[in-house]
């Protein structure tokens, strides 16, 4: 259901930093923030107006932003705000949510219906939007279930490690700490982070790798070294070369390789999957036993609990077996 990020910018975004131009001062004098849902930290959830957007969309330069347009003449579209910010909140800061009114707002209509159109064909309401550095790239239209919203942010995450956003927002106190208590990010998860940030994926890898030989449990640190390890392996590939050699030898496995850690990259996952699981079909030897691998690594990169992964693993298993 969903339409996943571009992670190396927002192919197909419009610009939207002319809305709410002539009310700046305005933007700057209000909070960023409105009243938090129940059970939703302050700073979380931003309500934006066509004055406040832009400054909201600043606050994705640093961190992973979803925006989702809903229309408060339609009651029921609220239910999908409510949605992303509960699941939104499960990710400790690492996504802020912007919520815009379309039915407040003439000028914020004129300004979504052509990202709306190009996006999935029609102005339709409710639909989210990923920001990574304030350009809107499509997720999903429609009410999503948490399962689905859950997904969708997984894979905005992922296109934001991949493009050096590593920030979090400040979210205040966690009910049920200790007033002045923080989570803190692991030195080396932090160190991770910052080196990404910098373009030094060696070092970013290396942090990784310490913080699993120092806790072979931690599977953030796992996560992290497997994206990682594609970025590397991804960096200076030529797309157009990549896939037109996989087009051309179905079983050129060096290109296939190539090609299903790209289509991972851009968030085409089950893409990825499928084409591997059919190669361990026709290969035998060292070849099936690349493949075979590689989609492992890829079923990590991906994250384990992902229901993909799950129907990805059982595939592999119907292909070995």
């Amino acid at each position: 259901m969903t339409q996943t990020p571009e992670p190396s910018g927002a192919r197909g975004a419009i610009d939207l930093s002319a809305i709410g131009a002539p009310a700046a001062a305005a933007a700057q004098a209000q909070a960023p923030g409105g009243p938090a849902a129940g059970g939703i930290p302050d700073g979380l959830l931003v309500e934006v107006t066509a004055a406040t957007l832009q400054q909201a969309l600043t606050r994705t330069v640093k961190v992973a932003g979803v925006l989702v347009l809903w229309a408060s003449e339609h009651p029921q579209t609220r239910q999908l705000v409510d949605t992303v910010a509960a699941v939104a909140a499960r990710q400790n800061g690492k996504v802020i949510v912007l919520a815009a009114d379309l039915s407040t707002s003439p000028e914020l209509v004129q300004a979504f219906q052509p990202l709306l159109v190009q996006a999935f064909g029609q102005p339709t309401v409710p639909a989210t939007f990923g920001l990574i550095q304030g350009q809107p790239v499509p997720l999903f239209p429609g009410i999503a279930d948490a399962e689905q919203v859950g997904q969708a942010i997984d894979q905005l995450l992922q296109a934001a490690v991949q493009n050096g956003i590593t920030g979090r927002v400040d979210l205040g106190p966690v009910p049920g700490q200790e007033e002045g208590a923080e989570e803190e990010v692991p030195p080396l998860h932090q160190a991770a982070y910052d080196a990404i940030e910098r373009g030094d994926l060696t070092a970013a890898a290396a942090a990784y790798e310490q913080a699993l030989a120092e806790n072979p449990q931690d599977e953030d640190a796992r996560l992290g070294l497997a994206q990682v390890r594609l970025m590397e392996r991804t960096a200076d590939v030529d797309i157009t070369a990549a896939r037109g050699a996989a087009a051309a030898d179905p079983d050129d496995v060096d290109a296939a390789l190539v090609v299903a850690d790209l289509d991972v990259l851009g968030g085409h996952v089950e893409d990825a999957f499928t084409r591997l699981v059919d190669l361990v079909r026709s290969t035998e030897g060292e070849d099936r036993d690349r493949v075979r691998t590689h989609l492992i690594e890829l079923f990590s990169v991906v994250g384990n609990d992902d229901e993909r992964v799950r129907k990805g693993r059982t595939a592999l298993m119907s292909a070995l077996f």
